[in-house]
């Protein structure tokens, strides 16, 4: 079966068993996540409690993700996922059975969120781990930008079908489908072909008998070029990716779009996602260079944001910084797992997952607070500002740490004698125009051939890490909230 560049990765095999699983999940995922929120707003009318709900779902990513990572590298996935994917099947069930009796209430789906996110929690690096074997290293972002296209048409499909079947049935449907929806992420699990899969190899001296959380952390503090890339993920993140609270403080407030123009900005903001990811899905290697302009990007477009005048001028800002925060959060997950060691990727990811975790919620309270005290277009402008300078200073320590690829390209293109040569002859003669006209002219050497100019060689974003095989994984944290390291399922 022929694919072209954008769909790479679905030449393999296990890989195409696990994208559709992971679509059909993601649906019912955010059918869930849409009948959990108008369950609780329709039981209290207040927009605080269904944040409550929110946040027991991803609380426990903070927690227990690193416990995960751990986890994954120990021991086997498959039988670990399994299990993950019948609790978060019953956890399901209960819903519908609290929604259609009203059996517990509140409190019950309280509890529900909080067990269905410390499932979440745990699951998450291991299905990273282990989906990570299902495309070759070449296919990794291929599969990684899938995945986020996956994810993204997945929530504008599953939010859609769920805002009918609630209006017209109620929330309790909307949860037993997503139940049932975990019998299509068991069935991949059992079908892929274990001989098929592409297994990491250690680095050299890698330690193999100490699979603890805290060997993670003495990991990745060795790790400096990735810390600086999770540095600025979580900078992009909190200031630049929380855009359902700046979006609607600007359609509340200077827009004056209310409700309607909210919706309409949210549905650009998802198109948006799309189209980063087939993007992304289009180049063949993210490196560090793609990372660090689309950052730029990003935050000088939402300064731009900050200052359009419409509601419409605002939406066609959106849409190019949605795109870029795809990009961003695939090429971090890329660079994160092409340059560690396959020893200690389940921690890896569940280092993402924190960050990830840790910028929503610090950047959802904090934009939120400086939109209500300074005003939204004010805190459009000074986030997109912060980010920027944020990104150029994690650009000249990337440089630094990689080996200042970026001031030697800079060397190279500045040294063409193409550019060289006219300013030398504009220069002498003007020279010859001023000189006096008694003085006879000097005859002009000929010019020496120029020496050819070695250009600067290519930054090719090499791994930094030891070489471990990397494949495409899914999103490793909490269902409601995907991460960009997503590729196929993740609840």
């Amino acid at each position: 079966m022929a694919f072209g560049a954008t769909f790479a990765a679905l030449r393999h095999r296990n890989y195409r068993i696990w994208a559709i699983a992971g679509f059909v999940s993601v649906i019912g995922t955010w059918m869930q996540v849409l009948g959990v929120n108008w369950y609780v707003l329709a039981r209290t009318g207040s927009a605080t409690s269904m944040g409550f709900a929110v946040l027991l779902q991803a609380l426990p990513t903070l927690l227990l993700s690193v416990w995960g990572g751990a986890l994954a590298d120990r021991l086997p996935g498959r039988p670990l996922l399994i299990a993950a994917q019948a609790a978060h099947a019953a956890l399901a069930a209960g819903l519908a059975l609290v929604a259609l009796t009203g059996a517990g209430g509140l409190p019950a789906v309280y509890a529900i969120s909080l067990v269905a996110g410390a499932v979440s929690a745990i699951e998450g690096p291991v299905m990273g781990r282990w989906a990570s074997t299902l495309v070759d290293r070449e296919s990794l972002g291929n599969a990684l930008a899938l995945g986020s296209l996956t994810n993204s048409a997945g929530r504008i499909l599953g939010m859609s079908v769920g805002a009918v079947v609630v209006a017209a049935v109620g929330p309790a449907l909307l949860f037993a489908s997503n139940a049932v929806s975990f019998v299509a992420v068991v069935a991949a699990l059992l079908l892929v072909r274990e001989r098929e899969r592409y297994a990491g190899e250690p680095a050299a001296g890698a330690e193999r008998s100490d699979g603890g959380v805290r060997a993670g952390f003495r990991y990745l503090l060795r790790q400096p070029v990735v810390l600086v890339a999770l540095a600025l993920s979580f900078v992009l993140g909190s200031l630049g990716r929380n855009y359902q609270v700046t979006m609607a403080a600007m359609s509340d407030g200077p827009l004056g779009g209310g409700a309607g123009g909210y919706g309409f900005l949210s549905t650009v903001f998802a198109v948006g996602t799309v189209l980063g990811a087939l993007v992304a899905a289009r180049r063949r290697d993210l490196g560090y260079g793609v990372l660090v302009g689309a950052g730029l990007l990003a935050s000088a477009l939402q300064i731009v944001a900050g200052l359009a005048p419409g509601t419409l001028s605002f939406a066609a800002v959106i849409l190019p910084i949605a795109a870029a925060a795809v990009v961003v959060d695939t090429t971090v997950g890329t660079r994160a797992q092409l340059d560690t060691d396959y020893l200690m990727r389940g921690r890896v990811l569940a280092a993402l997952a924190v960050t990830g975790s840790i910028s929503a919620a610090v950047g959802a309270p904090l934009l939120g607070w400086l939109s209500e005290h300074a005003g939204p277009r004010q805190t459009l402008v000074l986030a997109g500002a912060t980010a920027a300078v944020a990104t150029v200073v994690a650009a000249v320590a990337l440089d630094g740490l990689r080996g200042r690829v970026l001031r030697h390209r800079l060397a190279g293109a500045l040294a063409v004698p193409v550019v060289r040569r006219p300013v030398r002859r504009a220069a002498s003669t003007a020279v010859r125009a001023v000189r006096p006209a008694a003085r006879p002219a000097q005859p002009v050497a000929p010019a020496r051939p120029a020496r050819p100019v070695v250009p600067a060689p290519r930054a090719a974003d090499v791994p930094v890490g030891t070489g471990a095989v990397p494949v495409a994984v899914p999103d490793g944290g909490r269902r409601s909230a995907r991460t960009a390291g997503s590729v196929g399922v993740s609840r």
